[in-house]
């Protein structure tokens, strides 16, 4: 009897895997390709520049604070300040595309969600 549980709740994640897929997919025809493209090309381009602003920064209080493994300190910190830099610039610079994706998906998702809610709660009409 637990084996059908897990294999039905198994069952059921991989609907709603593919469902959130298959949304992604549909939000991104809808919002055209070929600007989508564009969009996120010209975005990396400015983030690479918001990263490098990103190690400076990360580097200054690497130098200043510590003494010892002053040159470790200063990479780690400057590899983190170019990570942040470059995943927040460009998250920003490509939110009308992610609300688009994330949008359609949770629509499928949703849809998914009711189908499978109704297979356990039928509706009789009669």
């Amino acid at each position: 009897m637990n084996d059908v549980r897990n294999s039905s709740k198994l069952d059921y994640g991989r609907k709603l895997v593919n469902a959130g897929i298959s949304g992604v997919r549909a939000g991104h025809k809808e919002f055209d390709p070929e600007k989508a493209s564009t969009l996120v090309t010209s975005s990396a381009e400015e983030a690479v520049k918001i990263a490098l602003a990103g190690v400076c920064l990360g580097v200054v209080p690497a130098a200043l604070l510590a003494r010892r493994s002053r040159a470790t300190n200063a990479i780690v910190f400057g590899v983190a300040g170019g990570l942040l830099g470059f995943l927040a610039s460009f998250s920003w610079k490509t939110r009308s595309l992610t609300s688009t994706l994330a949008h359609s998906a949770f629509h499928e998702v949703r849809k998914a969600q009711d189908e499978h809610w109704l297979e356990g709660h039928p509706i009789d009409y009669a």
